[in-house]
């Protein structure tokens, strides 16, 4: 049989209880804690909306020529 060494699988207990005496609440208590300060992944990033864009508040160049001042008026750069 052959020993499984791969980062996923720990070697030893992540949490050790020294003292005998530990009542069962107070090892959750202290579990609860740990897994609360979290040390896993972050969490993913919400993307981003089109509207929240902040190149949307840039102004486009103007353009010049025929029908420029319709174009303006439509967005068409």
């Amino acid at each position: 049989m052959t020993k499984d060494t791969s980062p996923d699988t720990p070697t030893e207990p992540l949490l050790r209880v020294l003292t005998p005496d530990a009542t069962p609440e107070e090892v959750a208590a202290v579990v609860a804690v740990f897994a609360a300060l979290g040390g896993g992944a972050p969490a993913p990033e919400k993307p981003r909306s089109v509207w929240a864009s902040p190149a949307r508040r840039m102004r486009g160049p103007h353009v010049h020529g025929r029908g420029a001042w319709q174009a303006s008026a439509r967005g068409i750069r």
